[in-house]
């Protein structure tokens, strides 16, 4: 199916996004290399990357993404895959202090260009928002980088409602590209939100459903499988997940979904993983899942997702 968001040519992204988070840090470059040969070989053509990922590391800042770039470069492809990635993310030592001028900006770009060995970014994302910044300061710079020829089209990722709606208004009104998509976290499980150390994160809740419904923007959801919630609540009792993920996500309404959750997916042979994605990529608008992935057997199983297509009833039945 074609969408009217993300475009890249004639190339349109598969609606599961293959997720680099771990690459070159807990994931070498051969294991690295490897997903992403069995993810392209499978038809995924959406990477996900951010020039933060590896940041914890020394010197790691731009680690994910020089994997990537050297994959796409080696492997010869670049016309035939979307790679995406992120920038004007705060220090990871001052998660509290914005990075959102134009020089944020452009200096992640520039480094993100050169360690994607890339000539323009696809979809270039800003990674966080500076709610006290103009967006039309912020829409002025990248429109000069699309007008540049460094980025193709672009996005936001943890933005409010509020700040999207303005963005592209003003976008309309100046007769320019706007978000081409936005990027939250977004998954069958409710998160808590007080459970999340960074109240920077942004989550779909009903008025950003709504709005992507109303607008058709084009919605990326990360940690869309909860961070493996509903897979470890199948194994063992809520008592006994891990206590982080318990406060994150643990409630009766999630404790209500898993079991309509398990209900559906013994009625159609399919695995929760797969289900909780389709669950994503079956919403009456564009919508992509992020697939993390460490190991072979849970890239194949997720890309499934692809291939399932719930009606609009068993959404609202997981919905509850």
């Amino acid at each position: 199916m074609k969408y009217k968001n993300i475009p890249h040519t004639d190339l349109y992204p598969s609606v599961i996004c293959l997720g680099t988070v771990p690459f070159g840090t807990s994931l070498d470059t051969s294991n690295a290399f490897h997903l992403l040969d069995t993810f392209f070989e499978h038809g995924g053509n959406f990477i996900d990357t951010a020039h933060n990922y590896g940041g914890w590391a020394p010197d790691g800042l731009g680690l994910s993404e020089k994997i990537v770039g050297r994959w796409v470069k080696e492997r010869g492809i670049k016309e035939n895959i979307i790679v995406a990635t992120k920038g004007a993310h705060p220090l990871l030592s001052a998660l509290h202090i914005p990075r959102l001028s134009r020089l944020d900006i452009l200096t992640d770009l520039d480094e993100s260009l050169r360690c994607l060995q890339a000539e323009a970014i696809d979809l270039y994302w800003l990674h966080r928002d500076d709610p006290k910044r103009p967006v039309a300061d912020i829409l002025e710079t990248l429109h000069s980088q699309v007008t540049q020829g460094k980025i193709r089209y672009f996005g936001c990722s943890n933005w409010r409602l509020e700040r999207i709606q303005e963005a592209q208004e003003y976008s309309t009104l100046h007769g320019m590209q706007g978000f081409a998509g936005n990027q939250l976290m977004w998954s069958l499980a409710i998160p808590n939100p007080e459970a999340f150390s960074d109240p920077t994160m942004v989550w779909m809740d009903g008025e950003m459903k709504a709005y992507h419904l109303q607008s058709g923007l084009a919605a990326l959801a990360y940690t869309s499988q909860a961070r493996g919630f509903f897979a470890r609540l199948a194994q063992s009792p809520i008592d006994e997940l891990p206590e982080t993920l318990k406060k994150q996500y643990g409630s009766q309404e999630n404790l209500k979904r898993m079991a309509r959750l398990k209900k559906l997916a013994e009625e159609v042979s399919l695995p929760l993983s797969v289900l909780s994605l389709a669950y994503i990529v079956s919403q009456p608008f564009p919508a992509y899942a992020i697939s993390g992935c460490s190991n072979m057997e849970q890239l194949r199983e997720n890309l499934r997702a692809g291939d399932v297509q719930l009606e609009p009833a068993l959404l609202d039945y997981l919905d509850g």
